[in-house]
């Protein structure tokens, strides 16, 4: 089963960048979509709805909002949105997609970079998520959950990580967030389970300059139950074409003799 999980900063400039051509080469049955800034109803032409793929959406209430999607070749047996709490709700942060073996989800946690307010708001919604991320462990049944959570778990995930040690994104307390679902909590990073390589980042600031030196950030996770350790097979970052300045992450998983 592969799983590619992607922040469009805008689906329809990832699309006029080619993305949507790009993505339907990749053979991949579950594609996770971030940060739509549109709405459905302005995503029905056929660009956005490629031959082959189910297309799910959740829109942000406001303009200008996140918004997520999820691409399935085989056709869910449920589609959740929303996780019951106003900061993800409101601004469309998660949708999830229920198949015979496992749940896959694309989702987004807001960034802190703008102000402390963001960073505050950010913090709360942390918070919350873990609870869903604990409840989750309850159920009898695996789970994936795909975006961008806006954190730079250890210092191999952030270029220039020593003079960003007070910067959102790398932040005691949100590394500590992380660990703990990592850690503690048993889920798996599933891109570092099989990817110990140095300087794997997904985001780049400024990114034309900050792409050519590889100066940036592994911000975009696939965060897997702890039933799927051993199903991860291979993981890479696609950097050959730009479409956003985030960079789609590719997890191939042994799910359902997928």
């Amino acid at each position: 089963m592969r799983v590619i999980t992607f922040n469009t900063q805008g689906i329809e400039q990832a699309a006029d960048k080619g993305f949507f051509d790009w993505m339907v080469q990749q053979d991949a049955d579950v594609v996770c979509l971030q940060n739509l800034r549109a709405k459905e109803y302005q995503l029905d032409g056929d660009r956005y709805h490629p031959d082959g793929y189910n297309a799910y959406f959740f829109d942000a209430f406001e303009d200008g909002y996140s918004g997520v999607a999820i691409y399935t070749r085989e056709l869910p047996k449920a589609i959740m949105t929303g996780l019951g709490f106003e900061l993800c709700d409101f601004h469309g942060r998660f949708i999830q997609a229920d198949f015979d073996k496992v749940s896959v989800a694309s989702m987004s946690v807001p960034s802190g970079l703008k102000s402390p307010e963001a960073q505050a708001t950010k913090e709360e919604y942390l918070e919350l998520l873990m609870g869903h991320l604990k409840k989750t462990l309850r159920k009898r049944r695996d789970f994936i959950f795909c975006g961008t959570y806006h954190i730079a778990h250890k210092a191999i995930d952030l270029s220039n990580w020593y003079v960003n040690q007070s910067v959102s994104g790398f932040l005691p307390h949100e590394r500590e967030w992380m660990e703990e679902v990592l850690g503690e909590m048993g889920y798996i990073d599933a891109f570092r389970r099989v990817n110990k390589a140095e300087r794997q980042y997904t985001w780049w600031p400024d990114y034309n300059r900050a792409w050519t030196l590889n100066e940036g950030a592994r911000l975009d996770y696939q965060l897997a139950t702890p039933n799927l350790r051993n199903s991860v097979k291979a993981a890479r970052i696609y950097r050959d074409e730009q479409f956003s300045e985030h960079a789609p992450v590719i997890i191939d998983y042994e799910i359902g003799g997928k």
